[in-house]
């Protein structure tokens, strides 16, 4: 040890403040002379060895000097209310204690704090302090490589935007990075322009791409799903003889897939088998997919012996995969065959698998079978598939096999569930079945589920179109009795109903209370209205109603002008329905080929052929395209006299030829 002599004077009032200061390295000294006067003193002191270095001639970190700036720079403020100093707090608090040390971080040691620095922000922030400690400090490309690693965990919005001025830092000083930096940056940033000025980066650095460089390129582009870029680097990498490990063959093979690229997905197929990368069960179980997609379904089969033989464990995904291939391949007997075995695995089905055994027994018409398939799963079937194969099927229009497996439910299990219940009424009451739907609607309640007002309208509005007022009224009082409340669309579906019926007093009453509601009458309700009153004759009561909408500063639309046409318009009040036309063009609301077809229809039945005629051109210059009523209505204009003659279709409900509505 190099053992050096300094005579230290001290003066005595300096010493306490002295022997507080904390050093990270220690001195020791020995007395060799005293004052009489006790004022000075000579001591001998020994320097502290150089810093120790490694076999290739780098200092090694100082591990107590890195956990002490560490701890500066994480401890809490004990009167803060925040969980951390603030930044100018924490640093001035760090160069405080460097500067007492008298000490100077090395490339290595910033490398090892900012390791542990897990906030990207706080990193950032170090990381741009470290060269204002002192002139001579010079990040390296190791230190540089822990901050791009750290931005890469970061959540932050701006990591993007750091990590290129980082880049432009390097540049600036002239840091040479490392393949390491690049295959931090690619996997990073992955796509785009980022993607290619880090192969920019190759080039000025003079680097040689590695095994890991080629994989987090191959990754890159498949996360950006382009596999043919991705194809290329592959190709790249056997002409160099880097090999991928099974996770990237693997999703070389699934992009290829998805793309279609199917001599591609063979060739690396072959490749990995040659190149003695063993398959696994995910590498046949897209291959399985890929042959039963293109409808070779003998492949598929042999792939799965394959997969079989080579003692792979199936899960859940490769069971779906092949019942899928077969599916495609309308082999239902050798599906329904797997999916036996599938149970007897213990591998539990979910509503994919139930799905394509479904919709290729439906395909192939063997529904019957369906009963085959919920035998073998006997032991897995729940509340949830029941529901799911209700649901499914009412989709389909199988009402009476859904209604089986309804009922099969209901008995099952003492609570129901609520999607199945609302598929069951959607089919009833669209099949016209009504009654059931108000009897499934009455008994709800047994299974613990409530209903709800979108099963009410649900309901309501089958009945209307079948114009079943007796079951309108005792529903409705029984909702208003036991819930749920009525809504503006119950509101609203009651109105239309009672008009189509011709039930006028019924609608205004419907109206009148839902004005006394907590909902206010919307443009929906008055055009309910307003075609109720129109339709059974109370015209001036209709306009009325549309100037009382207008009072309460609601803006009429296509449908409210569309039907006060029509209605002046078949009782021979066709300057009104001109002049209503008008004033709907004035106020920016734009008629609708019906619109057009209303007022044609009513021109041409009094005779203004030349207006009709202008009627046309306007429709045409609007840019709509005439359908078989506009042309039906040109057919009569040009027959002219024989027009009375001419049989037209009469609207069920209003007994009028054109009907918006």
């Amino acid at each position: 040890m190099l053992h050096q002599h300094y005579m230290l004077c001290v003066h005595p009032r300096l010493v306490m403040r002295v022997t507080r200061r904390h050093f990270a390295t220690r001195y020791t000294a020995k007395i060799t002379s005293t004052s009489s006067m006790g004022r000075s003193l000579a001591a001998e002191v020994t320097m502290p060895p150089p810093l120790p270095i490694d076999n290739r001639g780098y200092i090694l970190p100082r591990y107590d000097l890195i956990c002490k700036a560490t701890k500066i720079l994480l401890r809490q403020h004990p009167q803060s209310t925040s969980t951390t100093l603030s930044f100018d707090d924490t640093f001035s608090d760090l160069s405080e204690y460097l500067q007492s040390l008298s000490i100077t971080l090395t490339p290595l040691e910033a490398s090892e704090i900012l390791k542990a620095l897990k906030t990207p922000s706080l990193a950032l922030k170090f990381f741009q302090f470290c060269s204002s400690l002192c002139p001579n400090f010079r990040h390296e490309s190791f230190t540089y490589n822990r901050l791009f690693l750290i931005l890469s965990k970061s959540t932050s919005p701006h990591r993007f935007d750091q990590a290129r001025s980082i880049i432009d830092d390097m540049l600036q000083h002239g840091i040479r990075g490392s393949i390491s930096t690049v295959n931090i940056l690619i996997g990073f940033f992955g796509t785009g322009e980022d993607l290619e000025r880090c192969l920019g980066l190759v080039k000025k650095w003079d680097l040689r791409l590695n095994a890991y460089t080629y994989k987090c390129l191959l990754q890159a582009y498949l996360r950006s799903y382009d596999s043919g870029k991705a194809l290329d680097v592959y190709m790249d990498m056997q002409r160099r003889g880097y090999k991928l490990d099974i996770f990237a063959y693997n999703m070389l093979l699934d992009a290829l897939v998805k793309d279609e690229k199917v001599n591609q997905a063979y060739k690396i197929f072959e490749d990995m088998k040659r190149k003695h990368c063993e398959p696994d069960m995910f590498t046949y179980t897209i291959m399985i997919r890929m042959t039963g997609k293109i409808g070779k379904t003998n492949e598929s089969i042999a792939l799965f012996q394959e997969m079989l033989n080579k003692g792979c464990t199936l899960h859940l995904i490769a069971y779906n995969t092949m019942i899928q291939a077969l599916a495609k391949g309308r082999m239902v007997d050798k599906a329904i065959q797997l999916f036996s075995k599938m149970v007897e695995n213990d591998c539990q089905p979910n509503e994919f698998t139930y799905s394509v055994l479904l919709n290729v027994l439906i395909a192939e018409g063997q529904l019957s079978k369906l009963d085959i398939i919920l035998k073998l799963s006997n032991k897995y079937m729940n509340k949830k598939i029941y529901a799911y194969l209700v649901r499914t099927l009412c989709a389909l229009g199988h009402l009476s096999e859904a209604h089986r497996l309804f009922c099969n439910m209901w008995s099952f299990f003492n609570e129901g569930d609520k999607d199945a219940c609302m598929a069951m009424l959607e089919s009833l009451c669209l099949s016209g079945k009504t009654i059931e739907a108000i009897e499934l609607l009455n008994k709800i309640h047994e299974k613990g589920l409530s209903t709800d007002t979108i099963m009410y309208n649900t309901v309501f509005t089958a009945l209307g179109k079948l114009k079943q007022i007796s079951h309108i009224h005792d529903l409705f009082e029984k909702m208003k009795q036991d819930g749920p409340l009525p809504d503006i669309f119950t509101y609203n579906i009651l109105i239309a109903s009672f008009g189509r019926s011709g039930r006028v007093d019924d609608a205004i009453k419907i109206f009148e209370e839902l004005e006394a509601s907590s909902f206010k009458p919307d443009v929906i309700s008055y055009n309910c209205l307003i075609n109720c009153l129109g339709k059974n004759g109370d015209l001036d009561e209709a306009h009325m109603r549309f100037k009382e909408m207008l009072e309460k500063g609601l803006n009429p639309d296509v449908v409210t002008y569309s039907t006060l046409i029509e209605c002046f318009g078949k009782t021979d009040k066709v300057a009104m329905a001109c002049s209503l036309f008008d004033e709907m063009l004035a106020k920016g609301c734009s008629p609708n080929i019906v619109t057009y077809n209303i007022l044609l229809d009513c021109l041409e039945r009094c005779g203004r052929t030349a207006e009709a005629v202008e009627l046309y051109a306007k429709l045409k210059q609007q840019g709509l395209s005439p359908d078989s009523i506009t042309y039906a209505v040109l057919e009569r204009l040009q027959s002219g006299g024989q027009r009375k003659f001419g049989v037209r279709r009469k609207n069920p409900i209003t007994g009028w030829v054109v009907s918006p509505l």
